[in-house]
């Protein structure tokens, strides 16, 4: 580790920046945020705050220059603005080419196919035309190839009664999966090579918002297609040549088959667990990948379960939370508020997880945990 302090730059005040953050206190490490919220849930967390879009390239180029490394926690950001400072002598992790093929969808799958890599079968599209064009691809996930986030730019085409729904921009069409499970596996490298994965989580998504409502670690799968998912995940990232953390999405296949759905370059929802859960939680290994520290063990101290606490349907405002008392009082129940003081549906709010030896319990109870806690306004 480095004896002189190096600012860490993140672009992204959000969740994600702040959980980052309150690992980053135990190791006296300083933190800079650039964010377009000047109510960021990270703006009184961090050393500095700078009120400003992540997209603009002025803006990213000289908060950049106040830092000595540069992380995301969004990959909606300039990347021209990441590669000069790069060239100028500064540390960009993840690096930008890697952002910018990953803020793509259709580079991103692209990438897969040239790397071997297995995924679902796809086709590129330009615009809804092309889509009509190749209906009898159909059933289909249709992507946007760029600005989807958190379900939005993906919908289910599943015959031609669905073709107008369309998108009329780039994208692609991906074979519609019949999956067992949704599983995901989180990896991280630093700039000496070390190589890490944490023990694969299986992800129970909300029925209409398209979000992660559950999930649960370890996922109810065999070793082998455990062993085969983190291959895979291992591979991802070694082939990108990535520095960082990346959440790998993965199918797995009512014949067993691994195939890669999405990657994020992060922390990731799918990681939130792992701050009670395992030895190293995704932030803290995040923080020592990018500023090339050790890595951390990965092992998972005990079954856990993660709900997300979206914003209750019907109701904007600020917001409070109900059913908090009842829910700490119980062993093994961690909640995690974001800072974020309006609530609207389907907003992320926060996480709870829950520690429980008997798999078995541990669902019952993250259900009746879900059913309790209710952001509203």
């Amino acid at each position: 580790m480095s004896k002189k302090n190096q600012i860490l730059g993140v672009l992204g005040g959000g969740q994600l920046g702040r959980m980052l953050i309150q690992s980053a206190i135990n190791y006296n490490q300083d933190i800079h945020i650039l964010d377009p919220d000047p109510n960021a849930p990270c703006r009184d967390l961090c050393q500095k705050f700078v009120n400003g879009s992540l997209r603009d390239f002025d803006t990213v180029y000289q908060f950049g220059q106040g830092c000595d490394i540069i992380t995301i926690e969004i990959e909606s950001v300039n990347t021209e603005a990441l590669e000069k400072l790069q060239k100028e002598g500064k540390q960009v992790f993840p690096q930008p080419e890697i952002i910018r093929l990953i803020q793509d969808k259709r580079e991103q799958k692209q990438f897969y196919q040239k790397n071997g890599i297995p995924t679902a079968d796809f086709i590129l599209t330009a615009d809804k035309e092309d889509v009509f064009r190749n209906k009898a691809f159909l059933p289909a996930v249709n992507k946007l190839g760029k600005d989807g986030y958190d379900g939005r730019g993906v919908q289910i085409l599943k015959d031609e009664s669905d073709l107008d729904k369309a998108f009329d921009a780039p994208g692609l069409l991906e074979k519609l999966i019949d999956f067992e499970t949704e599983i995901a596996v989180t990896v991280a490298r630093n700039e000496k090579g070390d190589l890490i994965a944490y023990p694969a989580v299986e992800c129970a998504f909300h029925p209409t918002a398209n979000l992660v409502e559950f999930l649960f670690a370890p996922a109810s799968i065999s070793p082998e297609v455990a062993e085969k998912a983190e291959k895979i995940a291992k591979e991802v990232i070694t082939k990108l040549g990535m520095v960082g953390i990346l959440a790998v999405e993965l199918f797995v296949t009512k014949t067993g088959e691994v195939l890669v759905n999405e990657i994020a370059p992060r922390p990731h929802n799918s990681g939130h667990h792992t701050i009670e859960a395992n030895f190293t939680s995704q932030f803290e290994q995040h923080l020592r990948s990018v500023m090339n520290w050790p890595l951390g063990a990965t092992d998972l101290r005990t079954p856990a379960a993660m709900i997300n606490l979206l914003g209750e349907d019907g109701y904007i405002g600020e917001a409070y939370v109900e059913g908090m008392e009842e829910a700490v009082s119980e062993k093994g129940v961690y909640i995690h508020l974001y800072g974020k003081k309006v609530t609207k549906p389907f907003r992320k709010m926060g996480h709870v997880t829950v520690l429980d030896e008997n798999v078995d319990n541990l669902k019952k109870r993250a259900i009746a945990i879900k059913n309790l806690i209710k952001i509203k306004a």
